[in-house]
């Protein structure tokens, strides 16, 4: 494995695989299985799967689809979406993930970071800061799928989950989200440099020089990509893919 991890960010919808851009207009690129054993092939180290509908419309958790795609995966797996409960977490484990990520739950219930990072260990704990920009340039993170403004600057947010206990921040701008045009690197350097803990940079990546622009700059400590890694390029069709070995040895290099 790679000092620098690449990963690729899957979306769910309805046990679909989808992107959006800006978190809006979910378009369907297939069937998360299918893609995680493309994924097997290129011999990708860790992915990172987000349901976003199971938080947004109180869906809960879709066990069933995540056994199907846990039992075909060959990588470690962060999953996000509708964890609510140190039994959630309990039982995503038992299926076989490996990290989970928080998001609205680690706003509207700051104690279960803490209880879990005890229970499972800080490693397992990466708490998901999706954040926009307002008018005047401020940042604020907002959860259920962007609907939500918990009205909390990320650096004060991430901040916090350290001493909570999370192992990791998953850092999402939603203004940069599937628009190909680069990382939020004035959001990544703010929040990369207030806390110890390993950022994953998320949100516009369109080449790897973005890729290695995020980590050379912004320093973060991983990357997830998600366009990049479901369609051939920009406004082309749908093509399941990820940077060769080689091509990531040498952008970290």
């Amino acid at each position: 494995m790679l000092a620098t991890r690449l990963m690729p960010c899957l979306l769910m919808s309805n046990g679909a695989l989808v992107k959006t851009v800006r978190f809006k207009n979910p378009t369907y690129v297939g069937d998360p299985v299918n893609a995680v054993r493309i994924f097997n092939q290129k011999e990708v180290d860790e992915l990172v799967l987000l349901d976003i509908e199971a938080t947004t419309h109180n869906r809960g958790i879709d066990y069933e689809t995540l056994e199907k795609i846990v039992s075909e995966c060959f990588m470690p797996i962060c999953y996000g979406g509708g964890v609510n409960t140190l039994e959630d977490m309990r039982r995503l484990f038992s299926l076989g993930m490996e990290k989970i990520s928080l998001g609205a739950a680690a706003f509207e219930n700051p104690d279960l970071v803490r209880q879990a990072s005890a229970e499972f260990g800080n490693q397992a704990i990466v708490v998901t800061l999706d954040v926009k920009k307002g008018i005047f340039g401020g940042y604020s993170v907002l959860t259920h799928q962007g609907k939500k403004d918990t009205r909390v600057h990320p650096v004060e947010a991430a901040r916090k989950m350290e001493k909570l206990g999370a192992g990791e921040i998953l850092l999402n701008s939603i203004d940069q989200d599937g628009t190909w045009s680069g990382f939020d690197m004035k959001l990544l350097r703010e929040v990369t440099k207030a806390v110890h803990l390993p950022v994953i940079a998320s949100g516009g990546a369109g080449s790897l020089q973005d890729v290695r622009l995020a980590v050379s700059e912004g320093g973060a400590s991983a990357v997830a990509i998600g366009s990049m890694a479901v369609f051939q390029g920009k406004d082309l069709g749908v093509l399941i893919k990820f940077p060769s070995r080689k091509d990531q040895e040498a952008v970290f290099a």
